[in-house]
């Protein structure tokens, strides 16, 4: 199910960045993107006991006011959603969700603008929506342990109990991760001596203690990026089964720059590589494909071949490039990224790369048999 779930939410997405600039209005939004959402998790959205859109709901002395769509189930309430315009943020502040989720029977409310999904329970006070949501869903960058989450959520799979369980813990280990993040971009005080304390005797003077802090910095940068290298290196001995030989051959530099063995593989080289390959993969199995960091830029080859280019990742500057090879491996075009997923409108641009070194091949064995 979870596999059916991600291939459904991932043809949304395509669906949501394709029309997007077409959608003018929340309520296009609500029918364009949010409704085949509430269809993907399973719930009937043309039966008006299950899916009930524009729900009366009267707060206090309001009356008539709505909820976008109430989801039932056994005829009792489970899901409340909200929906704003794509491009507005799906922020909980100063939302009528909060009044919605107050006089409702629902444990669950949803805000979303047909991309990002947030989650809100009541883990703070008994029947008032918590400030934060303990789910985000983003459709844009799908992660299997979210799936497993959203599982819980479809009509098939639906479980208070496991969502209640699992709340508080997916709530705090987001809190504690937004917290380690800071840390990671920007070390506090309390942090530099927490650490500098359990090996430097010395006073931590101001000057001192601002040294550190950009030591610890780096520290924690080498420490992360060195861990994502090694990480990148196994998953790719593992998942395409390269020799060892060849796995050795991989961290070899692109075009004999003898610097490449000094690279650091990023995050975010790993995932355009992916995203690159996943492109690739709809003409060419996933052995063929490798890759190559160097100080200048991340390599993806066909055949490790450094001759047969298939794309460059530039992302060690302040704006990021991804270079095309549809025109010959002489001619490199680099496109600028504004986001990762700004990858896939090369998509054709790719897979042209692939079909002229295999229409090479082709001609190359016509002239042997031939000669």
């Amino acid at each position: 199910m979870e596999n059916d779930l991600k291939l459904k939410l991932e043809q949304l997405h395509q669906r949501v960045d394709a029309l997007k600039d077409q959608i003018n209005t929340e309520e296009a939004t609500k029918n364009a993107f949010v409704m085949p959402f509430i269809q993907i998790i399973g719930y009937d959205i043309f039966n008006p006991t299950e899916v009930i859109p524009e729900f009366i709901c009267d707060i206090g002395t309001k009356k008539g006011e709505k909820i976008d769509y109430v989801i039932k189930k056994d005829g009792e309430p489970i899901l409340i959603i909200e929906c704003k315009h794509w491009k507005e943020k799906a922020d909980a502040h100063n939302s009528q969700l909060h009044r919605y989720f107050h006089v409702s029977k629902s444990r669950f409310g949803v805000l979303t603008n047909g991309h990002v999904y947030n989650f809100f329970t009541d883990l703070e006070r008994p029947n008032i929506m918590d400030d934060k949501p303990f789910f985000t869903l983003d459709i844009a960058n799908l992660k299997d342990s979210n799936l497993k989450i959203l599982e819980n959520f479809t009509k098939q799979g639906y479980s208070l109990d496991s969502i209640l369980d699992s709340a508080e813990a997916l709530k705090y280990i987001k809190a504690v991760r937004g917290e380690f993040e800071k840390e990671l971009q920007d070390p506090s005080d309390e942090l530099v001596k927490l650490l500098v304390n359990r090996f430097f005797e010395k006073p931590l003077t101001a000057s001192r203690l601002s040294t550190f802090k950009e030591y610890t910095r780096r520290a924690i940068s080498n420490s992360i990026n060195e861990s994502i290298s090694y990480r990148l290196k196994n998953a790719l001995s593992m998942n395409d089964k390269i020799p060892s030989q060849q796995q050795e051959e991989m961290i070899a530099p692109i075009d004999e720059n003898t610097e490449a063995q000094k690279a650091i593989t990023t995050e975010e080289e790993i995932e355009g590589s992916q995203i690159v390959k996943a492109i690739l993969r709809e003409t060419v199995p996933a052995a063929p494909i490798a890759f190559r960091d160097t100080q200048s830029y991340f390599g993806i080859l066909l055949d490790d071949n450094n001759r047969k280019p298939l794309a460059r990742l530039h992302f060690n500057f302040s704006k990021k490039y991804l270079e095309l090879f549809h025109n010959g491996k002489d001619n490199g075009e680099r496109k600028l990224l504004e986001s990762l997923d700004d990858i896939y409108k090369y998509r054709k641009e790719l897979l042209t790369t692939v079909h002229n070194y295999q229409q090479n091949i082709i001609i190359t064995e016509i002239t042997d048999t031939v000669s």
